[in-house]
């Protein structure tokens, strides 16, 4: 398959043919464009044909992991015949390296690497490199240093049916890709022999190769399952990529390893003109150790500090990333835009001030900087035309969509307005303080004998307790949601939220974006005249539209006086308001309510405990139970279900354990 091919049972409706047209139109004449779409629109959708249209790799950006898997959850339905991929920070866990000078304290670069995701990472830019019909969903992290694609690629092998290869050559040509021989247990990363039959497992496959030889010529390629050995797949090539990312050349790691020689020489000569005896032994030490780990295995941990050796840069030069790897000609989306691109500008200031005390104080060469993610310049020279997507886009966003460079009223902002339900913007009521609790407490009541659910949003986690404390005192069935409570137990809250459980949710920052509650019909929004970042038009407009997948969708803004950001938050909420009554009254179209099944999140001891009881039920021995459970590991990840693909892994751990 080489070409998108767009599956899905509904037709574009509402604002969405439209939208598609105008966003296919302007491809060719705009280098951004800007999807104001509100919420409920179906903005993926949209998104989904213009890339059907278009015929380009796409590359998708969202600002976390979880929206990203949403996000290429539902491409993977649009698309089910070709490549949707998943590139996130594969930490589950990440502490990066620092020195802190007032405390003379250093700390050790620390992490666990979640192995499922750093398989979807290695599959996404293998992917890029084999197919044209390419989707990656990928967090901010696709800004960070990724080695060289032009190395990644070069080193590539592959091989054929029938071809003349000897079976000591291709194991040396594995272990150059740092794939690990391990003839006793074939994993992610390794290859086994066993006689004339080698088995691969490439770093980003869920499946094993078996190459059988035949003399010193390939007689048979299979794709295998590694737990049952049952034969999947003949091939008759089969393209193996490294098994890491920062790779490169025998002769440029005999130069890189003489540059960073003479690197450090010259670093120590000015640690000890300065005076900096103990920075210059300690840099002297590591960057040695360092040396000698990378001429005996060719890697060591950390060694991304030395990439733009290996990578032939020049000091200063931008580090090659994810972004290098696309095609020239490839469509960038940006995913809540207002949101996504302030976290992709701040990204570069933190990780310079973190090197800047390590090399300082002797714990890295001076290269260690040109580890580091892109500058937002650096960024946007290399993304391809894009499309900012956002109910509340920023000034800049609006300021660089425009028709061939030409002024505004040229603008490539294209407005997705209409929802295909039908359903209107929240009506906005503005109430003064005086007695905003008790008047809080009669129209949440009223809501409750229809069923519905209430969001408050209050400026402080303290304002949010004492007011749910309050409200349960009052017989109401309420929670309050604040950063402190863990992101499980979160997603386990709006469940019970939906499923009634709570009639109420109290939270701050956390209900703005990324929160699908049909149930919800009355936002309440106490101190709405407090001008900052929680109450400015962009926070107050995501605010109002979590009202808006209610029929009754209503929201109330407690202020003794209008500010601007108010009163640009209510224009804006009903021009559209306007924009889509007509557009109903003209089409006839009765609002519905969206309808969701609600998904209920199993609690995390509950749900490891039924998937091992069930498996040791259906199973009689250790060795079938093990197999079971990781095959249900590797299914969970397949499904981007990541965090019961860990508590699966978590108790494979222990059940090996206890059997050591």
């Amino acid at each position: 398959m080489t070409r998108f091919n767009l599956k899905s049972k509904y037709q574009p409706t509402g604002d969405q043919p439209q939208a598609i047209e105008k966003l296919v139109a302007n491809f060719q004449k705009a280098k951004n464009q800007t999807l104001l779409g509100v919420t409920g629109s179906g903005k993926t959708f949209t998104i989904a044909n213009v890339i059907n249209k278009i015929q380009k790799p796409t590359l998708v950006i969202a600002h976390n992991k979880t929206l990203a898997a949403q996000l290429a959850d539902e491409f993977r339905g649009f698309f089910p015949d070709n490549a949707v991929c998943y590139f996130v920070s594969y930490y589950d866990y990440y502490q990066p390296e620092a020195y802190i000078q007032n405390s003379d304290t250093y700390i050790e670069k620390d992490s666990t690497i979640n192995d499922d995701i750093d398989r979807l990472r290695h599959l996404a830019t293998k992917t890029l490199f084999t197919r044209k019909d390419v989707i990656i969903v990928a967090s901010v992290s696709c800004i960070y240093g990724l080695g060289s694609p032009a190395f990644y690629s070069q080193k590539s092998i592959e091989i054929k049916e029938g071809e003349t290869i000897s079976l000591t050559r291709l194991t040396a040509r594995l272990i150059e890709l740092f794939y690990q021989r391990n003839d006793f247990e074939i994993g992610r990363g390794r290859f086994r022999i066993r006689g004339d039959i080698l088995e691969l497992y490439p770093i980003y496959s869920s499946n094993s190769y078996r190459i059988e030889f035949f003399g010193d010529r390939i007689d048979k390629i299979s794709e295998v399952d590694p737990v049952s050995g049952r034969n999947i797949e003949r091939f008759d090539i089969l393209q193996i990529f490294p098994a890491k990312h920062f790779i490169t050349s025998s002769e440029n790691l005999k130069t890189a390893l003489s540059e960073i020689r003479l690197d450090l020489k010259n670093q120590l000569k000015k640690l000890e003109a300065d005076g900096k005896l103990v920075e210059a032994y300690r840099l002297k030490q590591r960057t040695e150790y360092d040396l000698e780990m990378i001429e005996e295995l060719g890697y060591v941990s950390g060694i991304e500090n030395y990439s733009r050796y290996f990578d032939r840069r020049q000091a200063g030069q931008p580090p090659f990333c994810l972004l290098d790897y696309f095609p020239k000609d490839f469509l960038t989306v940006i995913d809540e835009s207002h949101i996504t691109l302030p976290q992709i500008r701040g990204m570069y200031a933190g990780d310079r001030s973190r090197k800047e005390s390590l090399i300082n104080f002797g714990f890295r060469l001076p290269s260690a900087f040109d580890n580091r993610p892109l500058k937002f310049d650096e960024f946007v020279s290399r993304i391809g035309k894009t499309i900012y997507m956002s109910a509340t886009p920023a000034e800049y966003e609006i300021s660089q969509s425009t028709i061939n460079n030409r002024p505004k009223n040229y603008s490539a902002v294209v407005e997705q307005i209409i929802r295909p339900t039908g359903l209107i913007d929240p009506r906005i009521t503005v109430k003064k303080t005086g007695g905003q609790v008790d008047d809080l407490v009669t129209m949440i009541k009223a809501r409750i004998k229809n069923g519905e659910r209430t969001l408050v949003t209050t400026l402080t986690k303290k304002m949010a307790e004492a007011l749910s404390e309050h409200l349960v005192g009052l017989g109401l069935k309420v929670q309050y949601l604040h950063s402190d409570i863990e992101t499980i137990e979160r997603t386990e809250i709006l469940a019970d939220l939906r499923a009634g459980k709570y009639d109420v949710l109290i939270g701050i920052n956390l209900l703005r974006e990324g929160l699908d509650l049909p149930e919800v019909s009355l936002v309440a929004i106490l101190d709405a005249d407090k001008e900052g970042f929680l109450r400015s038009d962009v926070s107050l407009i995501q605010t109002i539209g979590r009202a808006a997948r209610h029929l009754n969708g209503e929201v109330v803004m407690y202020a003794d006086e209008i500010t601007g950001s108010m009163k640009r938050a209510i224009e804006e909420t009903n021009r559209r308001r306007k924009i889509q009554l007509e557009y109903n009254q003209r089409h006839q179209i009765t609002p519905r309510s969206v309808i969701r099944s609600i998904n209920k999140i199993e609690r995390r001891e509950d749900k490891e405990e039924k998937i091992v009881d069930d498996i040791f039920n259906k199973t009689e021995s250790s060795k079938e139970k093990l197999n079971d459970l990781r095959a249900l590991m590797n299914e969970a990840a397949e499904k981007l279900n990541f965090e019961q693909a860990a508590l699966i892994r978590d108790r494979i751990i222990e059940i090996e354990k206890n059997r050591a």
